[in-house]
């Protein structure tokens, strides 16, 4: 499914890049993003206006007690929409404190408390294409277009579902 919340051709285009990517090179794709542009674009995550901190904390908090590789069978979940309880949990997020959320994750990669992409890890030439078509773009484009990846990630809950 393609989703996307904004109008912009140029972030529709990024977006729907960004999913025909294999599950493993969209999680790697976030990591050189953080690793890259982390510093000019987080910031703008835990000071947004509509983010709950506390709440993607105790998401993040979930994925950080698991083992690596539960770890990242949660973040390739969230993205192919396995209905699982985080991934319920996480659907209920707004789409800045998702955005948190996966901010949080490539944090806790950075410090090792969360599965780190393996050292030699090279992105796809695909996926490197992309990554500076994203550098490219102006800031508000950038968070437009992470807000616009994250928000679809995750299954809604079930009618009757306990989350």
């Amino acid at each position: 499914m393609t989703y996307t919340q904004t109008s912009d051709p140029t972030i529709r285009e990024h977006v729907q890049a960004w999913q025909k990517l294999d599950v493993d090179q969209q999680l790697a794709l976030f990591w050189f993003i953080y690793k890259e542009m982390g510093g000019s674009i987080t910031p703008a995550a835990p000071g947004a206006s509509t983010v709950s901190p506390d709440i993607a904390e105790g998401l993040f908090n979930q994925v950080k007690e698991l083992s690596h590789e539960e770890q990242l069978k949660v973040q390739r979940d969230l993205i192919q929409k396995v209905d699982s309880v985080i991934s319920r949990e996480y659907s209920s997020l707004s789409d800045t404190t998702k955005l948190l959320f996966w901010y949080r994750l490539a944090q806790g990669m950075d410090s090792g408390s969360v599965i780190p992409v393996p050292s030699d890890y090279q992105l796809s030439s695909e996926a490197n294409t992309l990554l500076n078509k994203i550098k490219g773009l102006a800031f508000e484009q950038q968070i437009t277009l992470f807000r616009d990846y994250v928000a679809p990630l995750g299954t809604e809950p079930k009618a009757g579902a306990e989350i």
